[in-house]
């Protein structure tokens, strides 16, 4: 078997297993979105802790998205040798590449700022959504339980929210010390810290480990544009050997 032969299967098999991957997530994405508790009740409390601050299912409907377009393009692409198909997959994969080596400076340069995007993303979901939708509440009661923590900064993030409307204006139970009605009083006096504080000391102890998965992650979509740029150069010789 020549080296472009070789190099072409390996593309179309690494490329079916994502698809398959993207599918799997799709799945799951869509499970969650429909009943986000059974989910959470499935894997337990401590799988994904690092994401449980957005809402999993259309995370991963996104994310299995992507990953079905990129295998069919990769697969398709070095199946059918088609020089559009591969270039798409290399554009696809080094912006994301790009993207991820952009949030990981923004994250580690400027990590305040880091933390008031992700503020003002997750303040509106806790306000808007927790207590109505099963899911964000699911997935947030097993966080504040788990982590022992309150909100995304504090209990000041459920304050005129729709849970807090709707249960004459308390607290949920997680941001008080007490087991009488979480008020502002007792949710002030209790101090509880937000999870945000709790995850990013987590991630800092697990920070070995966060590092592998993310490096590993890079070398994997380097190795992918490596390969289809490769093949696309190669496809027009038609060099086999």
């Amino acid at each position: 078997m020549g080296c472009f032969t070789f190099v072409k299967v390996m593309m179309i098999l690494f490329n079916c297993l994502i698809f398959l991957a993207g599918g799997v997530l799709l799945g799951v994405g869509i499970w969650v979105s429909v009943d986000g508790t059974s989910f959470v009740k499935v894997i337990g409390p401590i799988s994904s802790q690092a994401m449980q601050f957005v809402n999993i299912g259309y995370f991963c409907i996104v994310i299995g998205a992507i990953l079905v377009i990129l295998g069919f393009l990769g697969c398709c692409g070095a199946q059918k040798e088609s020089k559009c198909l591969l270039m798409m997959f290399f554009i696809i994969v080094l912006i994301i590449f790009i993207a991820e080596i952009a949030a990981a400076v923004v994250a580690l340069v400027y990590s305040s700022f880091a933390e008031s995007l992700l503020r003002a993303w997750v303040t509106p979901l806790l306000k808007n959504d927790y207590g109505k939708k099963k899911d964000v509440t699911g997935i947030w009661n097993t966080t504040m339980t788990e982590l022992k923590c309150c909100g995304f900064t504090n209990y000041t993030d459920f304050t005129d929210s729709y849970y807090f409307q709707k249960n004459s204006n308390t607290y949920p139970p997680f941001c008080c010390n007490t087991t009488i009605v979480c008020n502002e009083t007792e949710a002030s006096s209790s101090n509880v810290q937000g999870c945000f504080k709790q995850l990013f000391d987590i991630l800092k102890e697990n920070a070995h480990i966060v590092g592998g998965i993310a490096a590993g992650i890079c070398v994997l979509e380097i190795a992918a544009m490596a390969v289809s740029m490769y093949l696309y150069c190669k496809i027009d010789g038609k060099t086999y050997g």
